[in-house]
């Protein structure tokens, strides 16, 4: 497992081996004792919408014929241990666990045959959403971007490490569990997402994919503490303030 980490005024990556942190420089820390920063810093998070068989029966849709993407902006990113800030302006505010694909290298154009070779690792990913102000607006941009919408983390999975095609996914709410699927039911693929996205923008090093969300999705309130697991990589925490 890979991090980022703040100790006093230094922040460095690390390789996270159970308890502890190793430094680049080889000092090694208890995880405890360190700040988790977000894991990456991206330039865009691109997220795909309806990506879950099981979520489009829930929904009683369509399966999509091609992904539908929409994006969140950086400044919207936040890491394990932080509070998600519910906005005043809403009276709504739903959870949504994801698998996050963190790309390693600038690409364009990359065919799916390619696509592991631009992955630097796999994370977890909280798609926050104001969901009343989604209904009225009629588009995501708003109920998506406020600040603290974006929980990524805790650590990255390297791609070699990780087998993106069946890893149990959950979220849990004040450690009762809320959603429970596997990324085998994935519509599309994470090799087939990086050829469509990449198609479309270049995608740089430390931007996000966040592939979708399984059933099960609900509501958060001020206090919670939402909890998203995949199997591999970790739980991502943060309670809603």
């Amino acid at each position: 497992m890979i991090g980022k980490f703040k100790h006093g005024t230094e922040i460095f990556e690390g390789n996270v081996q159970d308890e502890r942190v190793i430094s680049p420089g080889g000092d090694v820390y208890d995880v405890n004792s360190l700040d988790i920063l977000p894991p990456s810093s991206p330039s865009k998070i691109i997220c795909v919408g309806l990506n879950y068989i099981d979520h489009a029966k829930e929904l009683d849709m369509d399966i999509p014929d091609e992904p539908i993407i929409f994006m969140k902006p950086p400044s919207s990113v936040t890491g394990h241990g932080t509070k998600i800030i519910y906005p005043s302006c809403s009276n709504r505010v739903d959870y949504e666990a994801e698998l996050a694909v963190i790309i390693g290298k600038q690409c364009h154009g990359i065919h799916a045959e390619s696509a592991q070779s631009v992955i630097e690792g796999y994370t977890c990913f909280n798609d926050v959403t104001a969901r009343d102000i989604q209904q009225k607006d009629g588009q995501w941009t708003r109920a998506k971007s406020f600040d603290t919408f974006s929980p990524i983390g805790p650590f990255i999975s390297p791609a070699d490490d990780f087998d993106a095609s069946a890893a149990n996914i959950k979220c849990s709410i004040n450690g009762m569990s809320r959603q429970n699927s596997s990324t085998s039911r994935l519509i599309f693929d994470v090799d087939f997402l990086i050829e469509f996205i990449s198609s479309v923008m270049t995608l740089e090093k430390g931007d996000v994919i966040a592939t979708g969300t399984p059933p099960g999705v609900g509501e958060l309130n001020c206090g919670d503490c939402v909890d998203v697991t995949i199997e591999g990589i970790g739980t991502l925490s943060n309670e809603v303030s």
